[in-house]
């Protein structure tokens, strides 16, 4: 099945769904920083670079399906959490204007959790009629990727949709896998990384492991107010788009608790702190060592994949779109 792809991004969404037999004929993005990435990765895939209001429906492709996470920054609880308010969550109705002329027979739409907050209540509903009003059945709920096959608690909301006359049931999740991943098997082989050059430029061809860098620079007190570091048999926190807020490489203890919202590195210690690698994060997002980050600031690096959906999290409820297409 063909699927357009809307928001990409580094391609964390479209190689899940290409690992469960998708084929990504087409995909749009935006940011520049990501294009030598998405088109090194996926070679047979158009990459469109206009920005999506400025994309006439015409140009997009038929397919099967239509898979993207419009952007989450106005949605998110830990920034303004604006919504519907900041032109990135109105991103969504340009999703819903694409939706409405092409009718694929199924769409998914990932997004934060923070969508859910009481505040944006009434904007998600609408968001929802509309789905709902341009020809889908649709479901939703708010899921751990922990439970799919990711060594990291990631909270995200996803969205499915299938067309009601072409399709004519909903869409189930997935049960929980049983096997919930750690750090240890994520990363444990990766342990001695190089520190970005100056002003955190990346190594780039001087690594031995591709991506295998870390960001340099200090901690802010809000990154201190509370424990970074999970031990080698957890799941790591959450990979965020913000390289300064990388968790702590798992060979670090606990950071010591001093009063609330003050913790300190272990006295004695502090040489054990790093922050996750560009490619530690990407092992956590499950993209596999072959998919490359091309980057000049290591910045961008870790944008790219704490932006991205992990690659099983999108390949297990792929998988299941999958098996209920074979039903029809």
């Amino acid at each position: 099945m063909k699927v357009a792809s809307l928001f990409s991004g580094a391609g964390g969404l479209d190689l899940g769904f290409k690992k469960a037999g998708f084929d990504i004929i087409w995909a749009n993005e935006f940011d520049s920083t990501i294009w030598e990435t998405f088109e090194k990765n996926f070679p047979e895939t158009k990459l469109d670079k206009r920005s999506i209001v400025n994309v006439p429906t015409s140009d997009v492709p038929f397919a099967d399906g239509i898979i993207g996470g419009p952007p989450c920054q106005s949605w998110s609880e830990a920034g303004a959490g604006r919504g519907i308010n900041d032109s990135r969550g109105q991103l969504f109705y340009e999703y819903i204007r694409i939706l409405r002329y092409k009718q694929p027979s199924f769409f998914l739409a990932e997004n934060v959790s923070g969508i859910l907050h009481p505040k944006h209540k009434v904007a998600f509903e609408n968001i929802l009629k509309q789905f709902e009003d341009v020809g889908y059945t649709i479901s939703y709920k708010l899921l751990n990727a922990n439970d799919y096959g990711v060594p990291q608690d990631r909270l995200r909301v996803i969205i499915v949709g299938y067309h009601k006359k072409k399709v004519g049931f909903s869409f189930e999740f997935p049960n929980p896998l049983p096997h919930k991943p750690i750090l240890k098997g994520a990363i444990f082989d990766l342990r001695i990384a190089k520190q970005a050059k100056a002003l955190n430029k990346t190594n780039g061809n001087d690594l031995k492991i591709p991506n295998h860098e870390y960001m340099n620079g200090g901690f802010s007190s809000i990154y201190m107010s509370r424990n970074r570091v999970r031990s080698w048999n957890e799941p790591s926190f959450t990979i965020q788009a913000g390289g300064r807020h990388a968790p702590i490489h798992p060979q670090a203890p606990k950071m010591k608790f001093i009063s609330q919202n003050v913790r300190i590195f272990v006295p004695g210690k502090e040489y054990l702190y790093r922050r996750l690698s560009v490619r530690e994060c990407a092992r956590i997002q499950t993209f596999p060592d072959d998919f490359i980050f091309y980057y000049s600031d290591v910045a961008d690096g870790y944008k790219m994949i704490g932006n991205a959906v992990p690659v099983t999290f999108s390949y297990n409820i792929a998988k299941k779109i999958v098996i209920d297409f074979l039903k029809i």
